[in-house]
């Protein structure tokens, strides 16, 4: 029964990805800016390279893997939530939806599944989540991945 709940759950954040996108204008790796756009997606990203980001007690470490690059972070916050923490951060932007946030840019970088069918996938310690960005409680030590997906 509890393997069915959770292929249940995990079906379900599928589909909400997929139903609560929006569309955009922006191109993979645009800023949203009128400035010209970067010439890959990485150019123009927040971080690109490892980094440590944030102050506080916990720390956990943040892999963002985008077009055959990944780059680790490792955070120190004082929140109870990954997605408070990664927001307020500005590692991540999203739009509210009826299932939580909607990550459309992580480290600068966009995927936005009404343009390119991409979107972010959230892995704890290299399993799915079963949990939206919003809803996932950050345990020190643990590594949270954010994968461009397609």
């Amino acid at each position: 029964m509890k393997k069915i709940i959770s292929l249940t759950l995990a079906l379900m954040l599928s589909l909400t990805l997929i139903l609560c996108s929006c569309g955009g204008d922006e191109t993979p790796g645009s800023t949203g800016s009128s400035a010209e756009t970067p010439a890959t997606p990485w150019d123009g990203a927040i971080y690109k390279e490892n980094a440590t980001i944030g102050q506080g007690s916990k720390t956990f470490s943040l892999v963002v893997s985008a077009y055959d690059k990944s780059i680790t972070l490792t955070v120190k916050t004082d929140e109870a939530i990954l997605g408070t923490a990664l927001t307020k951060l500005n590692v991540i932007e999203g739009e509210q939806g009826p299932y939580g946030l909607y990550m459309k840019k992580v480290n600068g970088i966009t995927a936005d599944f009404d343009v390119d069918e991409t979107y972010w996938a959230l892995y704890i310690n290299g399993e799915y989540a079963l949990t939206g960005i919003d809803s996932t409680e950050i345990v020190s030590g643990a590594t949270y991945k954010l994968s461009r997906e397609k």
